[in-house]
């Protein structure tokens, strides 16, 4: 099969086109057909999933509501409010249970609100120019009386940048980077049954960590997490294999945790499964774990001789944990492992498996045109696959932890990672950073190097070298059987340098200095960790400093870096560099190189932003592939008014000798230059120009442009021609147009408009760095121009079996309608969303009185003493004689409550009672026994003073027996 085909993988840039031909009304013909270069049809099977792997965790993620600016906490009034503000769950403002969000929007996670910022000429430069500022989310949640005793969490994955985290009005999170989970216990703060929860965040984007673009708010997943009592903590199963005197065995530590109110005596039973599900090797053990405390399970799996794990084949096993109590399973963990080998030698570079492997790498920002860091699963996986389409093997995550679902594809895919810590520090906060992210990755068998900083003007001091020693060490700790490296860019011969610290060498650029550092120190392994860094426009082949336009035919470079033809060629001749991470796989917002506003994001990608390749693409398929034979041409072949000029022909191909052709007419035979490329001048006729490749004498590989005419129709072109319709996965969509035959027209830049039935729009883009439209419209409609020929237009699927409609038009075009099967998947399961309720819970309580007191009896401002504090729900104790007792609280109604007025509803007062809101009386109760009682609440602003005068029965327990809330009529 066709390697295009099997990875429906974006094709070069000598076929045109970035993506599989869709099925558009106005045009039948997918481009390339009819000029030699085959295109695969959409796939009609449903894009993989991820499993999961910890049945504990429910997405938290619908029923956000969001505030973008800060909301400021207003100052206490008063002694009494002062005293209060300090309190466990008395936070104020925002953060406050009580607070009024009802005119917050509702947005999802992921949620990214900087990608929906203007582009602003005063806004941080390496931030993209988009304003970020300070935004808030709140959600309520119930937890069923059935999770009492459960340990309880809540997993934010990636929040940007700095974040403060209420529960119930109590702090109980600060976190300081966009890029480490942040878990949160839950389970002291937690209510049950009716009462709600309530979260608050306060996100602080204003803070870098970055000189990219780095979005703003709660960008990656949200979890609900409910275990057992006694359970495996977060990222608890360390299960990494190893190959022991020829035999592989997985040694396994589980660490569980126990909030019981006993030592808890438990079964770990763990099972290694075979890719096709059967048992492979079992065993378990017993551990008694501690009091609100923790305890290491320790057992080892004897494997044999798995299958392995490689780039080529990815196979993967999984490690089953489970937890026994009394002979019942009440926790489990599946863990993804791979079975394979890494070595890096000084001579000879990088081998897994004891098989010689070149690092063919980028470097990846997370960011994505349309999304900006909200990246859903399904785009990770797309973007991927374009990478793979182009022989690339491995991904340097820079700077920082990658999403946990990244590297679950790269497990699955065959891509060699290295993992890299985003802040050089070992102060506790950090070091805390480093270890989380080593813990939650030691068990991907795509993690091959740990990298502890990028680039930091420490690495010659001695203090740099005392904190990369803790570092290090820290790593080491949680994982040994990985080296660790630094992207280091200078300091390398320093008397006083980390260098010698590392176990391989990473050189970011420093490309004359391989051999003369390589001679320096023959026994440290050393390899590239970012090279490159040349720039290119899409579709463009002709550099245009006044416009910000750069020339795709691999040129121009920075004054550090090199064009990704010299970069590879550094590194191919030397088998001792272990290989290369270009800098980057993909276009990014932020970081404008060499030109800033109104350039918004970088040139330096081998794909653009919406991941359409530029003939570097191109280039580096000629250069890593070897089981393909690859051929393409650069540039397109439609120049109308240049006929007869002069034209550069650049081809790519990786087999013996490449012929070129015009019209039929030969323009000459090359032996192919694999690494620079083949070069022709060819004086500009329209028609037909074709690049062969042949080994042996033979024709193997075809590229073929041909002269576009006008431009007459839209096309619509989908990776997939079906999508899950489980409300998650994205698809990105290709806008371009075509002439009357069918042909992709590279030269059009038409504003498109689009309409979407069944799906909503989470984004759209073109590639253009310097393009200030909007990258995300309405839901259901927007527009975007064409740039060079394309645009994208990023789609997730709604729920159920249905249909996917999308229509674009543009002026004097023919419109296209892509049709998209929803086939029937079931949605991950979510948190339900609650109802927005405004709920009254504190209260003061007077003593029993004997005689009826009047409404307006009061404790004095800063007695703390005398009236109790009581919460809705909980019953006065039964009286020893009857008497009366006076509940009283204050509450801001909402807004709209406040305005129109709305209704109060007590689920249950035990004994008689009346109502009184601001000394008017309501509603009366007249019967003793436990009952409803609701009433109108008259509009108005401000604080409402509440009153509830009860008359107990002797006896009988009595008060505020449930919830109290105010709702809208």
């Amino acid at each position: 099969m066709d390697r295009r085909q099997l990875l429906r993988g974006s094709v070069g840039v000598g076929a045109m086109l970035a993506a599989p031909i869709g099925t558009a009304e106005a045009a039948t013909k997918g481009p390339g057909d009819g000029d030699g270069f085959p295109m695969p049809q959409p796939l009609a099977t449903l894009a993989p999933r991820l499993p999961e792997g910890d049945p504990s965790r429910t997405l938290l993620e619908l029923g956000w509501r969001f505030h973008e600016g800060d909301v400021p906490t207003p100052e206490p009034q008063g002694h009494h409010e002062t005293y209060l503000s300090v309190k466990a769950g008395n936070a104020l403002g925002a953060a406050a249970i009580a607070y009024d969000d009802s005119d917050w929007r509702d947005v999802r996670l992921p949620h990214d609100w900087a990608a929906a910022q203007p582009f602003v000429e005063t806004a941080n430069v390496s931030q993209g120019y988009r304003p970020r500022g300070i935004g808030w989310y709140r959600r309520s949640l119930r937890l069923d009386p059935t999770d009492r005793g459960k340990t309880l969490e809540l997993h934010f994955d990636g929040i940007a940048t700095n974040a403060t985290i209420w529960i119930n009005g109590s702090t109980v999170a600060h976190n300081w980077s966009s890029y480490n989970s942040v878990y949160v216990d839950l389970t002291p703060f937690a209510r049950f049954g009716d009462e709600t929860n309530v979260i608050a965040i306060r996100v602080d984007a204003d803070a870098k960590e970055g000189w990219w673009y780095e979005g703003a708010g709660l960008y990656r997943h949200a979890w609900l997490v409910r275990r057992a009592p006694v359970a495996i903590v977060s990222d608890g199963v360390h299960c990494d294999p190893r190959l022991v005197d020829g035999r592989w065995q997985v040694p396994v530590t589980v660490t569980l945790g126990n909030v019981a109110r006993s030592a808890a005596a438990v079964t770990v039973e763990t099972v290694l499964l075979g890719p096709d599900g059967r048992e492979v090797a079992q065993g378990e053990t017993q551990v008694t774990v501690p009091v609100l405390d923790s305890a290491d399970a320790v057992l080892r799996l004897d494997a044999g001789s798995p299958r392995l794990w490689s780039v080529e084949e990815p196979t993967l096993y999984t490690v089953r944990t489970r937890v026994l109590q009394q002979g019942l399973a009440i926790d489990e963990r599946r863990t993804a492992i791979g079975f394979r080998t890494i070595r890096f030698d000084a001579e000879q570079g990088l081998f897994v498996n004891d098989k010689h492997v070149k690092l063919k790498g980028v470097c990846l920002h997370q960011d994505h045109a349309g999304v900006g860091v909200a990246v859903p699963d399904s785009l990770h996986r797309w973007r991927l696959e374009r990478l793979k389409d182009m022989g690339c093997n491995a991904i340097r995550m820079s700077h920082n932890a990658p999403t946990a679902e990244l590297l679950d594809w790269c497990d699955r895919m065959g891509f060699l990672v290295m993992d890299e810590n985003r802040l050089f520090n070992p102060a506790p906060d950090y070091m805390a950073q480093l270890e989380w992210l080593v813990r939650r990755d030691r068990n991907h068998p795509s993690v091959i190097l740990w990298s502890v900083f990028n680039e930091e003007p420490m690495q010659g001091t001695g203090a740099g070298v005392e904190m990369v020693r803790r570092m290090i060490a820290a790593v080491k700790k949680l994982d040994d059987s990985r080296p660790v490296t630094g992207a280091m860019n200078g300091s390398f011969y320093n008397e006083v340098s980390v260098a010698g610290e590392f176990d391989v060498m990473g050189f970011n650029y420093y490309q004359a200095d391989y051999d003369k550092y390589h001679k320096l120190h023959p026994n440290q392994p050393i390899t590239s960790s970012e090279d490159t860094s040349a720039y290119e426009t899409r579709g463009a082949f002709a550099s245009d400093p006044a416009r910000h336009v750069i020339t795709s035919y691999d040129t121009e470079a920075t004054s550090w870096g090199a064009t990704h033809r010299d970069t590879w060629k550094n590194i191919a001749e030397r088998p001792f560099v272990a290989g290369g991470f270009v800098w980057t796989g993909f276009d990014y917002h932020g970081e404008p190189t060499p030109y800033a506003w109104p350039t918004i994001a970088s040139f330096f990608g081998i794909l653009d932003l919406c991941g359409f390749p530029k003939t570097a693409f191109d280039i580096h398929r000629a250069h890593w592939i070897d089981d393909q034979d690859v051929v393409a041409i650069a540039p397109h072949w439609t120049w109308p008014g240049r006929e007869g000029e002069p034209i550069k022909v650049f081809v790519s191909c990786n087999a013996e000798t490449v012929a070129l052709r015009l019209n039929g007419r030969e323009l000459g035979v090359q032996k192919v230059e694999r690494i620079m490329g083949n070069e022709w001048t060819v004086p500009y006729a329209p028609g037909r120009i074709e690049a062969v490749a042949m080994r042996g004498g033979k024709v193997v590989a075809r590229a073929v442009q041909e002269t576009a005419g006008a431009p007459v129709a839209l096309r619509l072109t989908p990776a997939r021609s079906v999508m899950a319709g489980d409300g998650e996965e994205c698809q990105a969509i290709t806008i371009d147009a075509v002439d009357a035959k069918g042909r992709h027209v590279p030269t059009t830049n038409l504003m498109t408009r689009f309409t979407v039935e069944g799906a909503v729009i989470l984004g759209v883009g073109n590639g253009d760095p310097n393009s200030h439209e909007a990258e995300q419209v309405a839901p259901g409609a927007g527009s975007r121009s064409l740039f060079n020929g394309l645009a994208q237009l990023l789609v997730r699927a709604g729920t159920d079996r249905g249909r996917i409609t999308v229509r674009a038009q543009a002026e004097g075009l023919s419109p296209a309608v892509l049709t998209i099967a929803r086939a029937d998947v079931a949605p991950r399961a979510q948190v339900a969303v609650v109802p927005q309720v405004q709920d009254l819970r504190d209260w003061r309580r007077s003593p029993l009185l004997a005689e009826k007191p009047a409404p307006t009896l009061a404790p004095a401002d800063g007695d703390n003493n005398s009236w109790d504090f009581v919460r809705s729900g909980v019953a006065t104790p039964a009286e020893v004689r009857p008497g009366w007792r006076v509940y009283r609280t204050r509450v801001t109604p909402w807004k709209r409550v406040a305005a129109e007025g709305g209704m109060i509803a007590f689920e249950a007062i035990g004994g008689r009672a009346e109502l009184w809101v601001d000394g008017k009386q309501l509603a009366t109760k007249a019967t003793a026994a436990p009952g409803p009682l609701s009433a109108t609440l008259p509009a108005g602003k401000g604080p409402r003073v509440v009153v509830l005068l009860v008359d107990a029965a002797a006896g009988t327990a009595s008060g505020v027996l449930g919830t109290v809330s105010i709702t809208t009529r």
